[in-house]
């Protein structure tokens, strides 16, 4: 296991009883308001693979991904292109809409396949891939937790799960406490983990990401594990 101690405690607002979300809050995290967000012709995202995605992925020998929580499909892009099948899960249906066509543009849509499916309630149906990831969802009420346990279920015996998030940090003073509450330390996930599977990192990684024109420190909580190979 892999471990780096060094990371911040939660804030104040992270420890304390969770507050209910306001009407506006709930339905930040609702297909509807994703997508409108994707309604428009602007681009949301940058098209770029995450950072921690390329960090771990570029080590593994491609076969069969499944992103979830892909909005416009950078991340799927980037792995297709690399040589995996890549599915790319989310409850957006715009978002899906948009990311297929990005895939189509960058020539990779061959080697990519799309699912509507809602990460609080996803059920892998059988389907297992050699690599299952999520970037950067932030269910709110601790739901991680759970989430990680669902996505953990499509994982291949032998394969990997790849888990990231914002850790809380005063970066992020300018959200409400209820959006704080959603971030997590790579830690906070390893209950939902099964038992059949090997942890090799849970940590904050620092980075630097753009915000209103300013680049601010952040810290990716990243937690990689492995399922365990069935036995010969």
């Amino acid at each position: 296991m892999d471990t780096n101690e060094s990371y911040e405690e939660p804030s104040a607002d992270n420890a304390a009883s969770d507050e209910p979300l306001t009407e506006e809050e709930a339905a930040m995290f609702e297909p509807s308001s994703w997508d409108e967000r994707y309604s428009g012709e602007e681009t949301i995202w940058s098209g770029k693979p995450n950072a921690q995605l390329v960090n771990e992925a570029s080590a593994l020998a491609p076969g069969t991904a499944l992103d979830v929580g892909c909005g416009e499909g950078g991340d799927v892009i980037w792995l297709a292109g690399q040589g995996w099948r890549a599915t790319g899960a989310d409850f957006s249906a715009n978002g899906l809409a948009r990311a297929a066509r990005h895939a189509e543009e960058a020539g990779v849509a061959d080697r990519t396949d799309w699912w509507q499916v809602d990460a609080r309630t996803f059920s892998a149906e059988g389907r297992e891939f050699d690599l299952v990831s999520s970037h950067f969802l932030h269910p709110p009420d601790h739901g991680m937790i759970e989430v990680t346990a669902r996505l953990a279920e499509a994982v291949a015996p032998g394969g990997h799960l790849l888990v990231v998030g914002h850790a809380p940090s005063e970066t992020f003073n300018h959200l409400t406490a209820n959006q704080r509450r959603a971030m997590f330390l790579a830690a906070d996930l390893l209950p939902g983990l099964p038992e059949d599977f090997e942890v090799l990192v849970v940590e904050q990684r620092p980075r630097t990401m753009v915000r209103d024109g300013v680049e601010v420190a952040v810290h990716d909580s990243t937690l990689l594990a492995r399922r365990t190979p069935v036995a010969a």
